[in-house]
């Protein structure tokens, strides 16, 4: 398999509107930081909560068949909601849609039931929560948000790693990540260890880590002497055999991170692997990423140091759509591995 580096005046031109971005002012920053934030949190202890009553009639299938649950809808409504009623004039980007919740009342019932237990109004109707979730419907322009309300609903129900993603993006250029990870370990190797994390990076100001309670802990950074990679837990979701060809190239011995979601992402962020490589299965060779799969963990990774592109060296494409068609494949290193995973690349 032979990949092709972006052309040089492409990755130029992308780069250098990443320096010329004008970033958010710091009150826009602020109010944007915290609202997405609270919003988070909010929706780390709807889901948390839906994990622990969890029935079977909890999760459906998806017209693609892929799983979603109560807590997807739930998750999304109430940040949804959050952005709508501080910012209501922004565009929410978001995976769900409450289309096949309207036709399953059961199911309808009881997302109603968890958002109003975490939502400050406690009354809302079906209806209502139907319309929080219907504001992630909107469409890719000059500024939106994007929301995955649980990225990694495998790994939700199988009570392993989650993400809630949520980023905004000005011109293509994500300027905000907020990156929610129940589940992921303190530390990676400590079964033991507290869990729980939430990740936070705005555009040229660091990321930042804190418990999945909302108190700081530290400013995150990439690893250097880390010397592992990670990658997907589902064998569609990637080529695990070009990945592991790559590790191989870079003289990487140590078995792979395998785990749902962006928490790839935040592990890279905070040094607990140089390398996340998603290539397309060979099996969908004209699969293109979605935007709220990626733009959180972007920005988680680029403010702790890393670097992400796509697997062709190009700069992730925002503006596409919902799914990068401009884009293969997914690599986040932590900068200094980034070029020689190219060059593995290419001769694969």
């Amino acid at each position: 398999m032979k990949t092709q580096h972006a052309t040089t005046a492409h990755a130029d031109i992308w780069r250098e509107r990443l320096k010329s971005q004008t970033y958010l002012t710091e009150s826009q920053g602020n109010r944007k930081k915290q609202t997405a934030i609270d919003a988070v949190l909010k929706a780390i202890r709807l889901c948390e909560q839906v994990q622990a009553e969890m029935v079977p009639t909890d999760a459906i299938q998806k017209t693609d068949r892929s799983p979603v649950t109560v807590a997807d809808f739930g998750s999304q409504a109430l940040i949804c909601k959050a952005i709508g009623e501080v910012f209501p004039d922004d565009t929410i980007v978001a995976e769900e849609s409450a289309e096949a919740l309207q036709e399953n009342v059961t199911l309808l019932k009881r997302v109603a039931d968890y958002v109003n237990r975490f939502s400050d109004e406690t009354t809302a109707t079906t209806e209502t929560v139907c319309e929080w979730i219907n504001r992630g419907s909107g469409e890719v322009g000059p500024s939106f948000w994007t929301l995955d309300p649980i990225d990694g609903t495998k790994g939700f129900l199988r009570r392993d790693q989650y993400a809630i993603a949520l980023a905004y993006i000005v011109e293509g250029v994500v300027q905000l990540g907020v990156l929610g990870c129940p589940n992921l370990p303190s530390r990676l190797d400590d079964t033991d260890s507290e869990c729980g994390c939430l990740f936070v990076a705005i555009r040229g100001q660091g990321t930042y880590l804190y418990t999945k309670t909302g108190e700081f802990l530290e400013r995150v950074h990439v690893s250097e002497t880390t010397h592992r990679f990670a990658e997907s837990v589902e064998s569609t979701h990637g080529d695990s055999e070009a990945h592991g060809k790559i590790a191989n190239a870079l003289g990487i011995t140590e078995p792979p991170v395998r785990m749902d979601s962006q928490a790839k992402y935040g592990i890279v962020s905070r040094g607990g692997a140089s390398l996340y490589i998603r290539l397309p299965n060979p099996a969908y060779p004209d699969y293109r990423e979605c935007i709220w799969d990626h733009a959180a963990g972007l920005i988680v990774v680029e403010e702790a140091g890393g670097t992400v592109t796509d697997a062709n060296g190009a700069p992730l494409n925002f503006l596409t759509g919902k799914r990068m068609h401009g884009n293969r494949g997914i690599v986040a290193t932590n900068g200094k591995l980034h070029q020689h995973v190219l060059k593995a690349l290419a001769k694969l």
